[in-house]
């Protein structure tokens, strides 16, 4: 993967949380949002349906329609406002 878009800050970690994005094994922290836990993986969440271009969402608090993902099982879920939860399988449709 290329480098991530967020850099988590040095502080007390918490317990690890494991899950798949687009097909690669990735883990975050216990108490990320999946938007939290795909930007310290990937440099963009998503890609815009009608142009391609970049997203990695916009409002943050679950407003906008920016940070749609899909699970693996084809649930859609807001990306800001969702905790990622341990063996979750993300599908964001765009290479990390």
């Amino acid at each position: 993967m290329t480098q991530a878009l967020l850099q988590r800050l040095p502080g007390a970690p918490r317990p690890a949380l494991h899950f798949e994005l687009d097909g690669v094994a990735c883990t975050a922290q216990v108490g990320d949002t999946v938007l939290t836990a795909v930007l310290t993986q990937a440099t963009r969440l998503r890609q815009a349906e009608a142009s391609g271009a970049p997203r990695a969402g916009f409002c943050l608090m679950g407003a906008c329609q920016d940070c749609w993902v899909q699970t693996h099982e084809g649930r859609r879920l807001r990306a800001c406002s969702t905790l990622l939860e341990d063996g979750m399988r993300l599908v964001t449709g765009s290479a990390t």
